[in-house]
Parts: C-alpha cells; sequence; structure tokens
C-alpha cells in the first residue's frame, strides 16, 4: 500500500482514495467463499507452498485488501485475509453490530518490515447519539504456515490496540455510571493526572457506579473477557451524571509516588496508614495494564526480615540488643547462604544485624526456631498475610507457604517461595508501626458492607517497639540511610534485594514509615535496596499524610 493510502465507508458506500485516483466498491470476485485460507482460488491442489519472508508487494497487497475489506464491512472477505478466520470474523462482525461502527476512514502508513500502522477515524451511532471516534494500530503480515501465502497475522489488537483475546467492543448505555473519584480530602482523582489509577478507577466504577448515585450514559467499551473484570470506556456519546465515590487516598502522596515510579523502566510503590489501613497512594511505572503494586507475585528480599524477626523475637529467641552470629556464610540443609560482598559483623546484635542486612545472622537461628511452619504462620496470623484482603479492588495479599530444609532458611530472608508485592510490604511496615494488622482499605467498607480481613492476634508493645526501633536504626546509620535522609519525623526502613531468574541484577525493595504513614516500593532489576527503591519511598513520605 502507498503512503498515506485511504480506505473508507462512508453512508454505506466503499471507496478507496490512492495517488489522487478513486476506486468504488471493492468487488469481492475472486475472494474467498469456496476456496483457502488466504483468498485465493483452489485451482491448483499440487501447487508448490510459497516459503520464506513475506515480500513487500505481498505485504502492501494483502494488508490493502484486509484494510478495503474491513473498512467496507464485510467481516468475511476481512477474517479469510488473516490467519484466523475463525476468531476474526466476529471481531470483525462486532464493529459494526456491536460497537455500532457507522462510518469509517483508514489510512495506511508505510510498511516497518512486516508491520503496517493506520489511523482509523470512524463515526459511532447510536439511538440518535453521533460522535466521532479516532485511534491508531497496527498490523502484521506473515506467511500461512500450510498454504505459504500472505496473510494478516491475527490478534484482537488489529481492530483496536487495547482489545485483548475474548474482550469485545460495545456501544450502549453503560452498564455503570460513571464515577467522580476523590481523595479523602476530596481533591478529584482523575486518569489523566494520574495515570496509574486508570484500570483502578475503572475497577471502583465496575464495582461503585451504582452505589455511589450516578446515572448511565452512552459509551463505546471494551467489555472484559473475565466475568468480574472491569470495562474499559473508549468513547462518550452523552454524558451521565457521574456519582462521587470517596477513596482514601492523598492526592499529594499520588502526584508523588507517579513522580517516583516514572525515573525507572519497570517500579511499584504503595503507601498505607498505620493507623487505619488507608491506602494513601499506588503507583506504577508503566501506568497502564497490570496492577504490580497491588497484584505482584515476586519474592521481597530482605525487607522480609520484618516478619522473621518478629517470629523469633516473639518465640524468645532473640531479641533487639541480644548478641547473635553474623558470619560471611551459613549452610543449612547443603544450601550456602552469604551476605553481600561476604561481609561479617564480629560481636553484634540482632539490631546491627537487621540494620546491614545480615542473611546468615538470621539463617543461624532456623533450627532454634523447631518449627518448620513458624515463619508462615506469623505472617498469617500477626500480619495478615494470606487473609483474603477485600481493598475494593483485585488485590493480591501475598504468601507464605509452609516449607522445610533450605526453602525454609530461603524464606527467613525474603527469597524462595516468599511472594509479595508494594501493597503487602507496606502494609507489613504499618503492622510492625502499629502492632496491629489493619487490613489496607481503598474504599471505606461502609459503602458495600464487604468483609475486612483481620489477624488473629498483634504483635506485644515490646515486640512492637524493638522491631521499629531497628528499622529506626536502619534508615539512621543502617542500609536506609541515604535514602531517608531528606525525610523527617519519626522514621525507619529496611531494604531489600531479590535475585530472579533470568534477571542479570536483582530487584530493589524498600519499605519504611514516617509518622503515621507506611510505604513500600520495588524497582525492577533496580539493585540493592536503598539505591532505586529507596528514594522512592522517600518521596512518597516527604509527601503523605
Amino acid at each position: 500500500m502507498r503512503s498515506g493510502a485511504k480506505v473508507a465507508i462512508v453512508g454505506g458506500v466503499f471507496a478507496v482514495v490512492v495517488g489522487g485516483v478513486g476506486y468504488g466498491a471493492y468487488n469481492v470476485l475472486g475472494w474467498p467463499g469456496g476456496g483457502g485460507d488466504d483468498g485465493t482460488d483452489s485451482r491448483s491442489a499440487a501447487a508448490e507452498v510459497k516459503t520464506g519472508p513475506v515480500t513487500k508487494a505481498e505485504i502492501d497487497d494483502t494488508s490493502k485488501k484486509f484494510l478495503k475489506a474491513w473498512a467496507s464491512g464485510d467481516a468475511a472477505v476481512a477474517s479469510q485475509l488473516t490467519n484466523n478466520a475463525t476468531e476474526a470474523e466476529p471481531v470483525l462482525t462486532g464493529y459494526r453490530e456491536s460497537a455500532h461502527v457507522t462510518e469509517a476512514v483508514i489510512a495506511a502508513g508505510p510498511a516497518v518490515g512486516t508491520k503496517v500502522p493506520y489511523t482509523v477515524k470512524a463515526t459511532v451511532s447510536f439511538e440518535g447519539k453521533t460522535k466521532p471516534w479516532s485511534y491508531s494500530s497496527e498490523l502484521t503480515v506473515v506467511r500461512g504456515l500450510t498454504t505459504g501465502r500472505p496473510l494478516i497475522d491475527w490478534t484482537p489488537s488489529v481492530i483496536h490496540p487495547q482489545l485483548t483475546a475474548g474482550a469485545s467492543l460495545k456501544t450502549g448505555a453503560a452498564s455503570t455510571p460513571s464515577i467522580e473519584a476523590v481523595d479523602h480530602n476530596g481533591k478529584v482523582l482523575s486518569k489523566e493526572k494520574y495515570p496509574s489509577l486508570g484500570s483502578i478507577l475503572d475497577a471502583l466504577r465496575e464495582k461503585y457506579g451504582a452505589k455511589a448515585g450516578g446515572t448511565a450514559g452512552i459509551e463505546t467499551w471494551i467489555e472484559s473477557a473475565e466475568a468480574e473484570g472491569p470495562n474499559k470506556t473508549l468513547l462518550t456519546l452523552s454524558e451521565g451524571r457521574p456519582g462521587k465515590l470517596r477513596t482514601t487516598l492523598d492526592a499529594n502522596a499520588q502526584a508523588a509516588a507517579e513522580a517516583a515510579v516514572k525515573k525507572f523502566s519497570q517500579a511499584s510503590v504503595v503507601a498505607v496508614r498505620p493507623s487505619t489501613g488507608a491506602i494513601r497512594a499506588i503507583a506504577n511505572n508503566p501506568a497502564t495494564g497490570f496492577n504490580a503494586a497491588m497484584q505482584g507475585k515476586q519474592a521481597p528480599g530482605s525487607t522480609m526480615k520484618i516478619v522473621t524477626a518478629a517470629m523469633l523475637i516473639e518465640k524468645g529467641l532473640t531479641s533487639a540488643g541480644q548478641k547473635i552470629e553474623c558470619p560471611p556464610t551459613a549452610t543449612y540443609y547443603g544450601r550456602t547462604f552469604k551476605n553481600l560482598d561476604g561481609f561479617s559483623i564480629p560481636d553484634g546484635t540482632l539490631t546491627t544485624s537487621f540494620a546491614r542486612s545480615c542473611n546468615t545472622a538470621f539463617i543461624k537461628l532456623i533450627d532454634e526456631a523447631n518449627d518448620d511452619a513458624a515463619l508462615a504462620k506469623e505472617a498469617r496470623d500477626v500480619f495478615g498475610i494470606g487473609l483474603n484482603w477485600q481493598t475494593g479492588v483485585v488485590s493480591f495479599d501475598g504468601s507464605v507457604p509452609e516449607a522445610t530444609g533450605g526453602e525454609a532458611a530461603a524464606q527467613y530472608i525474603g527469597q524462595g517461595t516468599v511472594q509479595m508485592n508494594a501493597l503487602t510490604m507496606a502494609s507489613i511496615t504499618a503492622t510492625a508501626k502499629s502492632g496491629t494488622f489493619r487490613q489496607p482499605v481503598l474504599v471505606d467498607r461502609d459503602l458495600d458492607g464487604r468483609p475486612i480481613a483481620t489477624a488473629s492476634r498483634s504483635l506485644s508493645p515490646s515486640v512492637s517497639q524493638q522491631l521499629t526501633n531497628m528499622m529506626r536504626q536502619t534508615a539512621s546509620w543502617g542500609t536506609g540511610k541515604a535514602a531517608m535522609a531528606s525525610v523527617d519525623g519519626d522514621k525507619g526502613a529496611k531494604t531489600g534485594s531479590a535475585e530472579v531468574d533470568g534477571q542479570a541484577t536483582s530487584n530493589s525493595w524498600f519499605t519504611g514509615f514516617s509518622n503515621d504513614l507506611a510505604a513500600a516500593a520495588v524497582v525492577q532489576s533496580g539493585g540493592h535496596g536503598g539505591d532505586a527503591a529507596g528514594p522512592v519511598v522517600a518521596a512518597v513520605l516527604r509527601a503523605g499524610s
């Protein structure tokens, strides 16, 4: 296809303009109906199947024919030009019949390799409401595996870049009213100003739109493939009246979180208020797509030592001021663990090992615990991990499975089968700070009466004080000193790094508190905790309330 070629259907009449020459309605003669999967006849079943990369001419010709058929509303012809006609045809049909696209102009750009980018300028009409709709996407031309003919490599994103397998485009009265989400002080929270909240605001609308008191408008949306997944609005033909939904978020903390994660290619952060469990900030980079801050599942490294230290102190095996051994390496059930750069701490205490993040000091105490399930019990019974949290949106509330041998030892330092995310680590720090687990919430439970998880017991005042004092030492002179230097008030921290298979550099983890705010962050391939994740947490703590 020539650069700038346009394919259009206006009022049911198809036209294509290339180089100033107009062509009439698309001629479907010779296109599939009784032939092969690429729009040719079956004149020679024994013909040699072509192999090798698709040529430029094939890319131009195939993409042009597909875009013509799509724009003309001929889903049968367009689907047969793909390598998966069975899945393509209902999506292409739905573009007209379910999304109610009445006019479309498709302008293709020059091919880049086998990819052809294009823009769509469409008109959507429903019950007397009409509105223009434009977006960009791309297609890829491949060679058919069985026929050797050039075909469009089918994926729903060919029709719209955000359309995924199983999802569908719809236009009609919105299933739920829109919402105007506000923070705990009444400040409006929009996707445009706070990009990380995009999927979260969609989920909140789906769950609470009707309860927030709004009225539905007419919209074009992507209907989720998941039964309880949020729909994504693409176009609003007529406004309904949004309902006001108050969240626990804090606009200042959210803005700081959004800015902080942008400094890294993959990062997430969450802030929680220890005294209430109110979530004050959630941010991810990339901002769209998977909500890693609340749904991620990765080993948290030495930030897990907060839970491990609590368990060891509660069992009476050690205390913050008790001397414990911190050798360069420690072996447990044939598995050897070491400290960063092989350091050791002669004549140190638990506080010293915690603040400097000594792995071997914690490994050396595993035998004395004499309970393979001790860490899993502590995580569940005190810190609320794995108790089916109901935050208001979908979230993962951590996992510390029971383990034995070397795997149990790995869990003590946040490796192996332990799985956490920024939300759960912020909550763990909040629990250590207040002494009591308060399930993180994004929306007040009074709105829907949902059950809130509660832990079976709190930390004793003595254990809570020892934990927070060790975190204060980490922030004042330990591994968290540099990152927390700019944070005022009563502050504490814990650093961590976790090695992940296939990554050249470990993930950076950091969690900390300042007064009545706890935050945790993870930066993929960020190295040591204080290097990357630390400044992210510090930025949120400085801005939070």
